[in-house]
């Protein structure tokens, strides 16, 4: 945001001025995304930042998400909203490792953001100016040979949906334009700016029912909303419904970066300010979506799910497990009720016994309820609204997608 002149210089000079009084002058930068005074004085992202910036070919919106094991579930509520994650490795020897080995927060956010339809990865490998790395291309492969096997399993093919680029963000060292030769002289590749600008256009279904699962609610002159727009298009003065409770609304504006607009597409973060509803009728989680299609409203479901590692005091598997569900921006206790079967991992076969339990690494299908009706969708029909995490303690034991919806959408009259 600094390289594209969206902060001015002297917002920039204050924030110095406070991060040396607190004795941490590298943090400056992070206070243009950290607004919150406890934020600053941890050092450490707890809410989802939002920001915008542009450059000649394309506007971007910024979801600075938290990268502390404290604050995933709001990491998870940033995430959801992404079409392309950026993962900042350091390159400082000893942080790496920490961030890598197992527990470390690396591994969870990588799994977390494909999981959560970050379809496409620009890693970036920073920090390559401390006086541990100085450029060295010896640490800067390390980094990348370590990380590829686990981006791989991760479910990210390496060709098409991952790109890799040194940086020294403090510096602004290969942000915005090349790295000089001098510094750096075997990276000859693009910088991390123009590595964004060419990322492939992604698919927006635009003419596919509308599909807004709601993040954020307040009151601004009546009843507001924040979203993402998953698919369809909406429009200003356009009757929708919210489900699951089939409210009649209309939408009265919508707003895009501050800026009102009459419509928007797939893949725009909008606010929007809603008619006919207050703002205790809703919460995060639930869909503004299309009247003749509206978004499935179900309690049980069948999904296929990799589980990726169970607790050490819960070490397996099987019908009865309690975990919390996180589907877009629905977080929601669940139970698994049964195993219906076990997924062989290299030729994607399904066993014609259902196993009785299964342990870390399995991958199976299964049925699953949770207690309150939520608006989810099969993977097929709506990705987003039909892939999710399992979580239990404070840890990503499973994640998956959904086959089927087992109860029909709910068929009662919409509310007026």
């Amino acid at each position: 945001m600094l390289a594209t002149s969206q902060v001015d210089e002297r917002t920039i000079q204050k924030y110095e001025k406070e991060a040396k009084e607190k004795n941490r002058e590298s943090w400056f930068l992070a206070y243009i995304m950290d607004t919150d005074e406890e934020e600053r004085a941890k050092g450490k992202t707890v809410q989802v930042g939002k920001a915008q910036f542009e450059t000649p070919r394309k506007r971007y919106t910024i979801l600075d998400a938290p990268g502390h094991k404290n604050y995933v579930p709001n990491m998870i509520a940033g995430a959801c909203q992404a079409d392309i994650g950026v993962l900042v490795i350091s390159a400082r020897k000893g942080e790496f490792e920490t961030g890598f080995e197992r527990g470390g927060q690396t591994r969870e956010h990588a799994l977390l953001a494909k999981t959560l339809g970050v379809r496409m990865l620009v890693v970036v490998i920073n920090k390559m100016d401390d006086p541990t790395v100085e450029w060295a291309e010896e640490r800067y492969k390390e980094c990348i040979e370590k990380l590829t096997p686990f981006l791989k399993q991760c479910g990210y093919n390496m060709k098409k949906d991952v790109v890799f680029a040194p940086i020294s963000a403090l510096k602004g060292a290969n942000v915005m334009s090349r790295i000089d030769v001098g510094t750096c002289p075997w990276y000859a590749d693009k910088s991390f700016i123009e590595l964004l600008d060419e990322l492939p256009p992604l698919d927006r279904k635009p003419d596919a029912p509308l599909r807004l699962p709601i993040i954020d609610k307040y009151r601004d002159m009546g009843t507001c909303v924040e979203g993402k727009v998953e698919q369809g298009t909406m429009n200003e003065g356009g009757k929708y419904l919210l489900m699951p409770n089939r409210t009649r609304v209309v939408v009265e504006s919508v707003s895009l970066d501050e800026n009102d607009v009459s419509y928007a597409v797939g893949g725009e973060n909008v606010r929007v300010k809603l008619k006919d509803i207050s703002d205790d009728e809703l919460k995060p989680g639930f869909v503004l979506s299309d009247i003749k299609d509206p978004a499935p409203v179900v309690r049980r479901f069948e999904a296929q799910l990799i589980i990726v590692e169970l607790l050490e005091h819960k070490s397996i598997f099987s019908a009865g497990y309690t975990a919390i569900l996180h589907c877009h921006a629905i977080a929601e206790e669940c139970s698994i009720v049964e195993l219906t079967s076990q997924v062989d991992r290299k030729t994607g076969k399904r066993s014609k016994k259902p196993p009785m339990f299964v342990k870390s690494g399995a991958v199976i299908t299964c049925v699953i309820e949770v207690e309150q009706m939520i608006c989810v969708e099969a993977f097929d029909q709506c990705a987003q609204l039909g892939r999710f995490t399992l979580r239990d303690e404070g840890k990503t034991i499973g994640i998956g997608k959904i086959l089927k919806l087992l109860e029909a959408p709910a068929a009662s009259e919409p509310k007026e």
